[in-house]
Protein backbone atom coordinates (compact mmCIF):
# COMPACT_ATOMS: atom_id res chain seq x y z
CA UNK A 1 0.00 0.00 0.00
CA UNK A 2 1.45 3.35 -1.04
CA UNK A 3 0.54 6.97 -1.60
CA UNK A 4 -2.33 8.78 0.06
CA UNK A 5 -4.07 5.57 1.10
CA UNK A 6 -1.05 4.38 3.06
CA UNK A 7 -0.70 7.81 4.67
CA UNK A 8 -4.30 7.73 5.86
CA UNK A 9 -3.81 4.28 7.41
CA UNK A 10 -0.62 5.42 9.18
CA UNK A 11 -2.38 8.44 10.66
CA UNK A 12 -5.21 6.20 11.87
CA UNK A 13 -2.80 3.82 13.57
CA UNK A 14 -1.04 6.77 15.17
CA UNK A 15 -4.30 7.97 16.66
CA UNK A 16 -5.02 4.52 18.05
CA UNK A 17 -1.62 4.23 19.69
CA UNK A 18 -1.73 7.73 21.19
CA UNK A 19 -5.10 7.57 22.93
CA UNK A 20 -3.66 5.97 26.06
CA UNK A 21 -0.28 7.76 25.91
CA UNK A 22 1.08 9.35 29.12
CA UNK A 23 1.76 13.07 29.45
CA UNK A 24 4.01 14.05 26.56
CA UNK A 25 6.21 17.15 26.65
CA UNK A 26 5.97 18.11 22.97
CA UNK A 27 2.24 17.46 22.77
CA UNK A 28 0.97 18.53 26.20
CA UNK A 29 3.50 20.82 27.86
CA UNK A 30 5.43 22.91 25.34
CA UNK A 31 2.28 24.41 23.75
CA UNK A 32 1.26 25.68 27.20
CA UNK A 33 4.71 27.09 27.92
CA UNK A 34 4.77 28.71 24.50
CA UNK A 35 1.38 30.39 24.88
CA UNK A 36 1.69 31.48 28.50
CA UNK A 37 5.39 31.80 29.30
CA UNK A 38 7.55 32.56 26.27
CA UNK A 39 6.43 36.18 26.10
CA UNK A 40 8.49 36.90 29.23
CA UNK A 41 10.68 33.80 29.42
CA UNK A 42 11.38 32.96 25.81
CA UNK A 43 14.01 33.47 23.09
CA UNK A 44 13.80 37.29 23.03
CA UNK A 45 16.61 38.38 25.34
CA UNK A 46 15.35 41.99 25.45
CA UNK A 47 11.89 40.94 26.64
CA UNK A 48 13.08 38.21 29.00
CA UNK A 49 12.21 38.68 32.67
CA UNK A 50 14.25 37.53 35.68
CA UNK A 51 16.83 35.98 33.35
CA UNK A 52 14.60 32.92 33.10
CA UNK A 53 14.32 31.10 29.79
CA UNK A 54 11.73 28.33 29.41
CA UNK A 55 11.99 27.72 25.68
CA UNK A 56 15.43 26.10 25.93
CA UNK A 57 15.84 22.75 27.69
CA UNK A 58 19.34 23.34 29.05
CA UNK A 59 18.59 26.87 30.25
CA UNK A 60 15.35 25.79 31.91
CA UNK A 61 17.05 22.93 33.76
CA UNK A 62 19.99 25.10 34.81
CA UNK A 63 17.62 27.66 36.35
CA UNK A 64 16.36 25.04 38.79
CA UNK A 65 12.75 26.28 38.72
CA UNK A 66 11.47 23.04 37.20
CA UNK A 67 12.57 20.93 40.15
CA UNK A 68 12.98 23.23 43.16
CA UNK A 69 9.26 23.91 43.50
CA UNK A 70 9.38 27.57 42.50
CA UNK A 71 7.56 27.19 39.19
CA UNK A 72 4.97 24.90 40.79
CA UNK A 73 4.39 27.45 43.54
CA UNK A 74 3.97 30.29 41.06
CA UNK A 75 1.44 28.27 39.06
CA UNK A 76 -0.69 27.20 42.00
CA UNK A 77 -0.60 30.21 44.35
CA UNK A 78 -3.69 32.37 44.72
CA UNK A 79 -1.67 35.52 45.46
CA UNK A 80 -2.11 37.87 42.46
CA UNK A 81 1.41 39.31 42.79
CA UNK A 82 2.98 35.84 42.78
CA UNK A 83 0.76 33.95 40.35
CA UNK A 84 2.10 33.22 36.88
CA UNK A 85 1.49 34.31 34.24
CA UNK A 86 0.91 37.82 35.65
CA UNK A 87 -2.25 39.70 34.77
CA UNK A 88 -0.37 42.45 32.90
CA UNK A 89 1.06 39.87 30.48
CA UNK A 90 -2.40 39.27 28.99
CA UNK A 91 -1.59 35.56 29.01
CA UNK A 92 -3.95 33.12 30.71
CA UNK A 93 -4.02 29.48 31.75
CA UNK A 94 -7.20 27.56 32.44
CA UNK A 95 -7.52 25.47 35.58
CA UNK A 96 -7.13 22.36 33.44
CA UNK A 97 -3.94 23.69 31.87
CA UNK A 98 -2.51 24.64 35.27
CA UNK A 99 -3.30 21.17 36.54
CA UNK A 100 -1.51 19.64 33.57
CA UNK A 101 1.61 21.72 34.16
CA UNK A 102 1.48 20.92 37.87
CA UNK A 103 1.19 17.22 37.09
CA UNK A 104 4.24 17.48 34.85
CA UNK A 105 6.30 19.33 37.45
CA UNK A 106 5.34 16.99 40.30
CA UNK A 107 6.30 14.01 38.16
CA UNK A 108 9.82 15.38 37.70
CA UNK A 109 9.37 17.71 34.70
CA UNK A 110 10.47 15.15 32.12
CA UNK A 111 11.90 17.00 29.11
CA UNK A 112 13.39 14.64 26.51
CA UNK A 113 16.64 15.61 24.85
CA UNK A 114 14.91 15.09 21.49
CA UNK A 115 11.89 17.34 21.99
CA UNK A 116 10.97 17.89 18.37
CA UNK A 117 7.37 18.07 17.23
CA UNK A 118 6.26 14.54 16.30
CA UNK A 119 5.95 15.48 12.63
CA UNK A 120 9.70 16.15 12.45
CA UNK A 121 10.71 12.84 13.99
CA UNK A 122 11.35 10.09 11.40
CA UNK A 123 8.69 7.41 11.87
CA UNK A 124 9.69 4.00 13.16
CA UNK A 125 7.54 0.92 13.01
CA UNK A 126 6.52 0.15 16.61
CA UNK A 127 6.49 -3.39 17.96
CA UNK A 128 3.08 -5.04 17.97
CA UNK A 129 1.14 -4.43 21.14
CA UNK A 130 1.04 -7.42 23.47
CA UNK A 131 -2.37 -9.03 23.84
CA UNK A 132 -3.77 -11.88 25.91
CA UNK A 133 -5.95 -13.32 23.14
CA UNK A 134 -3.32 -13.90 20.47
CA UNK A 135 -5.79 -15.75 18.24
CA UNK A 136 -8.08 -12.75 17.69
CA UNK A 137 -5.85 -10.32 15.72
CA UNK A 138 -5.77 -10.80 11.96
CA UNK A 139 -3.35 -7.97 11.23
CA UNK A 140 -1.03 -5.56 12.98
CA UNK A 141 -3.69 -2.92 13.64
CA UNK A 142 -5.83 -5.51 15.41
CA UNK A 143 -3.10 -5.93 18.04
CA UNK A 144 -3.36 -2.26 19.04
CA UNK A 145 -7.16 -2.32 19.05
CA UNK A 146 -7.32 -5.47 21.17
CA UNK A 147 -4.63 -4.23 23.56
CA UNK A 148 -6.68 -1.10 24.26
CA UNK A 149 -9.86 -3.15 24.72
CA UNK A 150 -8.12 -5.50 27.12
CA UNK A 151 -6.68 -2.57 29.08
CA UNK A 152 -10.26 -1.36 29.59
CA UNK A 153 -11.41 -4.91 30.41
CA UNK A 154 -13.58 -4.97 27.32
CA UNK A 155 -14.08 -7.73 24.78
CA UNK A 156 -14.31 -7.25 21.00
CA UNK A 157 -17.77 -7.18 19.47
CA UNK A 158 -18.90 -10.23 17.58
CA UNK A 159 -17.93 -10.36 13.92
CA UNK A 160 -20.31 -8.52 11.62
CA UNK A 161 -22.21 -10.36 8.90
CA UNK A 162 -21.17 -9.78 5.30
CA UNK A 163 -23.94 -7.30 4.50
CA UNK A 164 -23.07 -5.15 7.53
CA UNK A 165 -19.37 -5.36 6.75
CA UNK A 166 -19.83 -4.16 3.19
CA UNK A 167 -22.12 -1.34 4.32
CA UNK A 168 -19.57 -0.13 6.86
CA UNK A 169 -16.61 -0.16 4.50
CA UNK A 170 -18.65 1.44 1.70
CA UNK A 171 -19.49 4.38 3.95
CA UNK A 172 -15.87 4.56 5.13
CA UNK A 173 -14.37 4.69 1.64
CA UNK A 174 -17.05 6.38 -0.47
CA UNK A 175 -19.48 7.98 1.96
CA UNK A 176 -22.28 6.05 0.28
CA UNK A 177 -24.11 2.79 1.00
CA UNK A 178 -23.39 -0.14 -1.31
CA UNK A 179 -25.59 -0.55 -4.34
CA UNK A 180 -27.94 -3.52 -4.51
CA UNK A 181 -25.80 -5.00 -7.27
CA UNK A 182 -22.60 -4.61 -5.24
CA UNK A 183 -24.23 -6.20 -2.20
CA UNK A 184 -25.58 -9.15 -4.20
CA UNK A 185 -22.17 -9.71 -5.78
CA UNK A 186 -20.42 -9.62 -2.41
CA UNK A 187 -22.88 -12.01 -0.78
CA UNK A 188 -22.55 -14.42 -3.69
CA UNK A 189 -18.73 -14.33 -3.59
CA UNK A 190 -17.60 -17.21 -1.38
CA UNK A 191 -13.88 -16.91 -2.18
CA UNK A 192 -11.36 -16.32 0.60
CA UNK A 193 -10.47 -12.87 -0.76
CA UNK A 194 -14.02 -11.66 -1.33
CA UNK A 195 -13.59 -8.78 1.13
CA UNK A 196 -10.27 -7.69 -0.37
CA UNK A 197 -11.78 -7.61 -3.84
CA UNK A 198 -14.74 -5.59 -2.57
CA UNK A 199 -12.25 -3.09 -1.12
CA UNK A 200 -10.44 -2.86 -4.46
CA UNK A 201 -13.74 -2.11 -6.24
CA UNK A 202 -14.48 0.69 -3.78
CA UNK A 203 -10.99 2.15 -4.15
CA UNK A 204 -11.43 2.13 -7.93
CA UNK A 205 -14.69 4.06 -7.67
CA UNK A 206 -14.60 7.80 -8.47
CA UNK A 207 -16.69 8.23 -5.32
CA UNK A 208 -13.63 7.25 -3.28
CA UNK A 209 -11.70 10.39 -4.24
CA UNK A 210 -14.74 12.59 -3.75
CA UNK A 211 -15.24 11.30 -0.23
CA UNK A 212 -11.61 11.21 0.89
CA UNK A 213 -10.93 14.71 -0.46
CA UNK A 214 -13.42 16.22 1.98
CA UNK A 215 -10.99 16.18 4.90
CA UNK A 216 -8.27 17.95 2.94
CA UNK A 217 -10.68 20.51 1.49
CA UNK A 218 -11.97 21.26 4.98
CA UNK A 219 -8.47 21.58 6.45
CA UNK A 220 -7.55 23.92 3.59
CA UNK A 221 -10.61 26.15 4.19
CA UNK A 222 -12.23 25.36 0.87
CA UNK A 223 -15.71 26.56 -0.08
CA UNK A 224 -17.57 26.40 -3.38
CA UNK A 225 -19.31 29.67 -2.56
CA UNK A 226 -18.72 32.73 -0.44
CA UNK A 227 -22.42 33.41 -0.05
CA UNK A 228 -24.66 36.38 -0.59
CA UNK A 229 -23.35 39.07 -2.99
CA UNK A 230 -19.75 37.91 -2.72
CA UNK A 231 -19.58 35.33 -5.50
CA UNK A 232 -17.83 36.70 -8.55
CA UNK A 233 -15.85 34.58 -10.97
CA UNK A 234 -14.69 31.59 -8.96
CA UNK A 235 -12.00 29.15 -10.01
CA UNK A 236 -11.48 27.06 -6.90
CA UNK A 237 -13.38 24.13 -8.36
CA UNK A 238 -10.27 23.49 -10.48
CA UNK A 239 -8.26 22.83 -7.34
CA UNK A 240 -11.10 20.82 -5.80
CA UNK A 241 -11.20 18.52 -8.84
CA UNK A 242 -7.41 18.22 -8.75
CA UNK A 243 -7.51 17.06 -5.12
CA UNK A 244 -10.24 14.51 -5.90
CA UNK A 245 -8.26 13.15 -8.82
CA UNK A 246 -5.08 12.99 -6.72
CA UNK A 247 -6.85 10.70 -4.26
CA UNK A 248 -8.30 8.57 -7.03
CA UNK A 249 -4.84 8.28 -8.61
CA UNK A 250 -3.33 7.40 -5.21
CA UNK A 251 -0.72 10.10 -5.63
CA UNK A 252 2.22 9.79 -3.19
CA UNK A 253 1.61 12.07 -0.23
CA UNK A 254 4.87 14.00 -0.57
CA UNK A 255 4.02 14.71 -4.20
CA UNK A 256 0.50 15.72 -3.19
CA UNK A 257 1.82 18.42 -0.85
CA UNK A 258 4.73 19.51 -3.08
CA UNK A 259 2.57 20.12 -6.13
CA UNK A 260 0.19 22.29 -4.14
CA UNK A 261 3.11 24.38 -2.94
CA UNK A 262 5.22 24.44 -6.13
CA UNK A 263 2.87 23.37 -8.92
CA UNK A 264 4.37 24.10 -12.31
CA UNK A 265 7.78 24.50 -10.70
CA UNK A 266 7.96 20.74 -10.21
CA UNK A 267 9.88 19.01 -12.96
CA UNK A 268 8.02 16.10 -14.48
CA UNK A 269 4.72 17.16 -12.92
CA UNK A 270 1.81 14.76 -12.94
CA UNK A 271 -1.12 15.50 -15.22
CA UNK A 272 -4.65 14.53 -14.24
CA UNK A 273 -6.94 14.41 -17.27
CA UNK A 274 -7.56 17.95 -18.48
CA UNK A 275 -6.00 19.57 -15.40
CA UNK A 276 -2.27 19.65 -14.78
CA UNK A 277 -0.10 20.36 -11.78
CA UNK A 278 -0.65 24.12 -12.15
CA UNK A 279 -4.15 23.43 -10.85
CA UNK A 280 -2.69 22.30 -7.55
CA UNK A 281 -1.39 25.80 -6.84
CA UNK A 282 -4.95 27.15 -6.73
CA UNK A 283 -4.54 26.55 -3.01
CA UNK A 284 -2.05 29.43 -3.03
CA UNK A 285 -4.25 31.91 -4.90
CA UNK A 286 -6.86 32.60 -2.26
CA UNK A 287 -7.44 35.15 0.49
CA UNK A 288 -9.89 35.81 3.29
CA UNK A 289 -12.09 38.02 1.18
CA UNK A 290 -12.95 34.78 -0.66
CA UNK A 291 -13.07 36.56 -4.03
CA UNK A 292 -10.89 34.02 -5.74
CA UNK A 293 -8.60 34.69 -8.64
CA UNK A 294 -7.64 32.41 -11.52
CA UNK A 295 -5.08 29.71 -10.64
CA UNK A 296 -2.43 31.58 -12.62
CA UNK A 297 -2.69 34.69 -10.41
CA UNK A 298 -0.46 34.68 -7.35
CA UNK A 299 0.28 38.40 -7.17
CA UNK A 300 -0.41 38.87 -3.47
CA UNK A 301 2.52 38.19 -1.19
CA UNK A 302 0.11 37.89 1.74
CA UNK A 303 -1.79 35.14 -0.04
CA UNK A 304 1.44 33.30 -0.76
CA UNK A 305 2.48 33.63 2.87
CA UNK A 306 -0.84 32.20 4.00
CA UNK A 307 -0.62 28.88 2.21
CA UNK A 308 2.35 27.54 4.24
CA UNK A 309 0.29 28.12 7.38
CA UNK A 310 -2.57 26.11 5.93
CA UNK A 311 -0.22 23.37 4.76
CA UNK A 312 1.46 23.14 8.15
CA UNK A 313 -1.82 23.02 10.01
CA UNK A 314 -3.30 20.41 7.67
CA UNK A 315 -0.29 18.09 7.48
CA UNK A 316 1.44 18.23 10.85
CA UNK A 317 -0.92 20.12 13.13
CA UNK A 318 1.59 22.95 13.52
CA UNK A 319 0.07 26.41 13.78
CA UNK A 320 1.87 29.69 13.18
CA UNK A 321 0.52 33.10 14.09
CA UNK A 322 2.80 35.14 11.84
CA UNK A 323 1.35 34.15 8.45
CA UNK A 324 -1.15 36.74 7.23
CA UNK A 325 -4.05 36.50 4.82
CA UNK A 326 -4.69 39.33 2.41
CA UNK A 327 -7.86 41.38 2.84
CA UNK A 328 -8.23 42.67 -0.73
CA UNK A 329 -7.95 41.12 -4.12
Amino acid sequence: MTGLRATIVCLFVGLLSSTAAPLDFARDIRPLLSDACYNCHGPDAKARKAGLRLDDRAAAHDSGVLTNGEMLRRLTTTEPDERMPPLESNRTLTDEQRAKLAQWLRAGAAWPSDDRHWAFVPPKRPPLAKVNDSAWPRNGIDHFILARLESEQLAPSSEADKATLLRRVSFDLTGLPPTVEALDAFLADTSSDAYERAIDRLLDSPRYGEHMALGWLEASRYADTDGYQNDRLRYMWVWRDWVIQAFNDNMPFDRFVTEQMAGGGVRGGITHGETNDYSATSLRSRCTSMICRPPSCTSSASTTNASPSVIRAATIGSQTSTAKWCTTC
